[in-house]
């Protein structure tokens, strides 16, 4: 459109011209010493006109004759670009669908004439560790950071990521130890570097990423709360491990009132003081648990508690049943509570309903220990194998065959008749 526009100017202006010049064609001298020249105006402006574009002309053919390296060197730039681009995506399409040497071999084809070669190398590195190669997946890793060294941060990424998919943790951590000094608090370094030491079970250095992955708001809130819990766990075994209630008492202490509500860091806790001598402590501590949230491990816990008023543990365990009445747990910490109070009767009943309701390996075992104290010997080894049954459940081991009587004798298989005939 806008070559139009000029064409239409350019003729309105020549039938302009033509115009004018018809009606006073003009005249023209132009002496230099001896020599005149004259003329009409029109062949003046004519021949003007033509020298001006031959000139041009002229012009435009030198400079087009010196610049003809330049124009064919970029030229032959762009041509592997566009051969570069295109290998690329083919090298993608390729990778995507799984074609791993084909996607390799397109990816570095024109690697080295890409304007981005470190999508081309950090892509071959993927190929190469689908393919197990983890020395060609190196040298590419190598390459993409040679091509762009100032994205060191996404190639070590990446690095890490391969490494980490391919159970290389080590490798790993190096790698985001080093992001961790060169990209401090980068939220990416930080949820890899937890991801690792989570695998490694690094829980000290976990410990000391805690306050940065808090601060970088790193993971979501679940996540975070249950790497706490994590946490917690390893503090609290590492100082029951050294022996002793005080620290024990002081590491609790230091917790956050949600985590002191969790039921895990609870019945943990209970067990390592249980196991330290503290149990007369630990009433009030699950009671206000079990008050603010129900779980089956402190409901165990609490029919476990050593004290010197069990009456007193079963009241409040009683107070629970009703409403709960058909909690096979809580039926079987009261028959705990009963058997240490020797309440015979109550016992037996609540570890029957227990029974009743769910059959468990700890319930016949603890009602076997009583009717054997009550010299029911029958009935006591009836639940001593039913509790086995249920104890062994799930075993890999097949079932052998038993012996059986035959007119008063064991029957005898006939090999071992022949190898008795043998040794004689």
């Amino acid at each position: 459109m806008r070559t139009l526009f000029v064409f239409l100017a350019v003729m309105l202006v020549s039938v302009a011209l033509t115009l004018l010049l018809r009606e006073e064609n003009g005249y023209f001298l132009l002496g230099y010493g001896v020599w005149t020249i004259e003329g009409s105006l029109a062949l003046f402006v004519l021949s003007v006109l033509g020298l001006f574009f031959i000139a041009y002309g002229l012009i435009r053919g030198l400079a087009g004759l010196w610049s003809a390296p330049a124009s064919v060197r970029d030229w032959r730039v762009q041509r592997q670009l566009r051969r570069a681009r295109l290998s690329l995506t083919k090298g993608l399409i390729e990778l995507a669908e799984g074609n791993w040497q084909a996607a390799e071999k397109d990816l570095l084809r024109h690697a080295e004439h890409s304007d981005m070669p470190v999508i081309n190398y950090l892509a071959a590195a993927r190929v190469a560790q689908r393919q197990g190669a983890e020395e060609r997946r190196d040298e590419y890793l190598r390459l993409a950071h040679e091509s762009l060294p100032t994205a060191d941060l996404a190639v070590g990424l990446i690095q890490a990521e391969l490494h980490l998919s391919h159970q290389q943790r080590e490798q790993a951590l190096a790698t985001l130890n080093h992001l961790n000094s060169t990209a401090p608090g980068q939220p990416q370094v930080l949820r890899l570097h937890s991801q690792v030491l989570l695998q490694l079970k690094d829980w000290p250095a976990m410990v000391e990423l805690l306050p940065s992955l808090r601060k970088h708001k790193v993971l979501e809130s679940t996540e975070f709360y249950r790497l706490e819990v994590q946490l917690q766990r390893y503090l609290l075994e590492q100082v029951a491990g050294r022996g002793g209630k005080g620290p024990l008492r002081h590491v609790w202490e230091n917790m956050s009132r949600t985590l002191q509500r969790e039921p895990e860091l609870v019945a943990l806790y209970v067990q390592l003081q249980l196991a330290a001598g503290s149990g007369e402590e630990m009433e009030r501590l699950l009671r206000d648990a079990l008050e603010q949230e129900w779980d089956e491990r402190l409901v165990g816990l609490y029919g476990r508690l050593p004290s010197a008023e069990p009456l007193k543990l079963l009241a409040q365990g009683e107070n629970w049943l009703q409403q709960r009445p058909r909690d096979p747990v809580l039926l079987l910490a009261l028959g705990r509570l009963a058997l240490r109070g020797r309440l015979w009767g109550k016992a037996r009943t609540y570890l029957e309903a227990c029974i009743g309701l769910t059959e468990s390996a700890e319930a016949y075992r603890e009602l076997g220990s009583l009717l054997e104290g009550l010299d029911e010997q029958e009935a006591a080894r009836n639940c001593y194998r039913k509790g086995l049954e249920l104890a062994t459940q799930g075993s890999s081991l097949s079932p052998l065959p038993a012996p059986t009587k035959l007119g008063g004798s064991l029957e005898a298989r006939p090999e071992a008749a022949t190898a008795v005939a043998v040794e004689a």
